[in-house]
């Protein structure tokens, strides 16, 4: 078939794993709006505005119908957390958060990840990564920022600037302190990230061959219903994860 269609087949598998990883954003914040409040639109401000903008950013409505229905699972307790550990390719620590109504299902689909792209769950590396509070948006500067924080006496470990976006990193014990003085300062904000999450310790590099198959790894980990969200210390672009 030539050159012109691996370029194409490249071109398409990379589109497909920016919407993959662009729809599974969305679905973990509509999910975590809908299980903070009430799991309903009308009834729940919060959500009603992560809908609006998913909407925006083109992401489906069956994406969002089913991070509702599984907000709706959790908060009636026909779903439980479970989560997943092991090393993707390239010797990658990964662990994976899921929401699930049949463990056995969702281990056997999440191990099926791991197996097909050589890497091997069941080993901890939960002590590769640190829990903490993150917030990453658009609408303040660093110093203003700042400014925000030390009105509202909130503490943080570190603020910075990447790109367009301003980033606050806190223990996680901090997080709605500073969540609330950010939504009250006054301005416009745009969250890119907002909230608790594993950062990982050290990142590790890959090389051509490993990266491939942990992006595929990535990229059917997300295809699947119970999974919620996925850390690792890959050391590769979000942009195309």
């Amino acid at each position: 078939m030539g050159r012109a269609h691996e370029v194409r087949a490249a071109s398409m598998a990379k589109t497909a794993a920016m919407k993959s990883a662009k729809y599974a954003k969305w679905g973990k914040e509509i999910f975590q709006a809908a299980k903070a409040g009430v799991p309903d639109s009308d009834m729940n401000q919060a959500l009603k505005r992560v809908i609006e903008r998913a909407k925006k950013d083109q992401c489906t409505a069956d994406v969002i119908k089913r991070a509702i229905e599984k907000a709706k699972g959790a908060i009636s307790g026909a779903t439980k957390e479970k989560t997943y550990e092991g090393y993707g390719s390239g010797n990658v620590a990964v662990i994976v958060e899921c929401l699930t109504d049949n463990d056995n299902r969702t281990f056997a689909e999440v191990r099926t990840c791991f197996n097909k792209t050589g890497g091997q769950i069941g080993t901890s590396v939960s002590y590769l990564f640190n829990r903490k509070a993150y917030f990453k948006f658009t609408g303040l500067t660093e110093d203003e920022a700042m400014e925000v924080l030390m009105n509202n006496d909130c503490d943080c470990e570190e603020i910075k600037t990447d790109e367009e976006y301003t980033i606050i990193t806190a223990d996680p014990k901090d997080y709605n302190a500073i969540k609330t003085a950010l939504e009250n300062c006054g301005k416009e904000l745009d969250f890119d990230t907002n909230e608790t999450t594993l950062i990982p310790m050290n990142k590790v590099d890959l090389d051509e061959e490993h990266e491939e198959k942990f992006r595929r790894m990535l990229d059917m980990l997300r295809e699947l219903d119970d999974v919620q969200e996925i850390y690792h210390n890959a050391n590769i672009s979000e942009d195309e994860e």
